[in-house]
């Protein structure tokens, strides 16, 4: 099996992501197979401690993973043409499955719905899978239906040339009206479900959002997010460091508002990109979903004048 590794897994150990792929082959086992040579990155053997970077090609041997099942999950399709299709996905859904959660994801539908016709590069767990969003976020995501178009997306993401904005809904009252935030960003060193704030000489990534404040109330704020770089959490970890995390982000310390919703309230609603074969420029909106008219509806009863 072959797997190109994409931004939301760079940095990650060799042998830590393969467990998370092979949920049913023990830890011992997978870093026993890199040691032996019968799992390569770009042809050449690791060691299990290896970091992962963006595009590295894993070559793997003589591993079974587990089969994923199709699940007949209704998916709203915003987009679709004989090559890709760009979705709707639910705050609540993760979008492939994991070690621990096999059903119920956007892959289960995917597969119900399109069987084979999905591209195969990043393996039996994320077919048809170009880019992710967090579980409890929302909004636009591209799936690729064969393996040409596949790679062709993902490098207009790998430079920068797919337009991302995003809905959200911030703790407290964000000062500027417009502001750039730079910040690089790499994997929490205590917690590695987590990303922070990492300077770049010590392995972080370069990381740019362009924040507009849309309306702001008491207590919280109503901003549009551009992303300038695509790094895991991005929107989530620069806005904590600010000290204005997205409302009800636990998990990046915004704590419970006072409006209850499934954690965090970040809606991907804009996505431009290059259409395969035809070169023809894309642009799909959406609107708020539930998360953000919830909270909306109550803050706009007690917004600043």
């Amino acid at each position: 099996m072959i797997i190109f590794i994409d931004e939301n897994d760079e940095d990650l150990r060799l042998d830590n992501y393969l467990c998370s792929v092979y949920t049913d082959t023990s830890r011992s086992k997978i870093q026993a197979y890199i040691k032996n040579g019968k799992i390569k990155i770009n042809g050449t053997a690791k060691k299990p401690s290896y970091k992962l970077k963006f595009g590295d090609k894993i070559e793997c041997e003589k591993i079974e993973p587990i089969r994923i099942e199709p699940q007949d999950i209704p998916i709203e399709i915003i987009y679709e043409d004989e090559n890709m299709l760009v979705v709707n996905k639910p705050s609540g859904m993760l979008t492939h499955p994991t070690a621990n959660e096999l059903n119920n994801t956007l892959v289960n539908a995917l597969l119900f719905k399109y069987g084979e016709n999905l591209s195969n590069i990043n393996g039996e767990f994320r077919p048809g899978i170009v880019h992710r969003l967090d579980r409890n976020t929302s909004g636009l995501l591209m799936i690729a239906k064969n393996n040409i178009t596949h790679e062709y997306l993902a490098e207009q993401i790998k430079n920068h040339l797919i337009t991302k904005r995003y809905r959200a809904i911030l703790k407290g009252n964000y000062e500027k009206d417009e502001d750039t935030i730079n910040l690089p960003i790499g994997r929490n060193a205590k917690q590695p479900n987590k990303m922070a704030i990492v300077p770049i000489k010590d392995g972080g990534k370069e990381s740019i959002t362009i924040l507009k404040v849309l309306e702001r109330y008491q207590e919280a704020t109503y901003v549009e997010l551009t992303l300038v770089t695509g790094r895991t959490h991005q929107i989530r970890v620069h806005t904590s460091y600010m000290k204005h995390p997205v409302y009800n982000d636990t998990l990046y310390g915004a704590g419970e508002g006072k409006v209850k919703t499934e954690e965090q309230v970040l809606q991907s609603y804009y996505l431009s990109f290059t259409k395969p074969v035809t070169g023809e420029i894309i642009e799909l909106q959406i609107e708020p979903d539930e998360k953000l008219n919830k909270v909306l509806k109550y803050y706009r009863n007690r917004r600043i004048k």
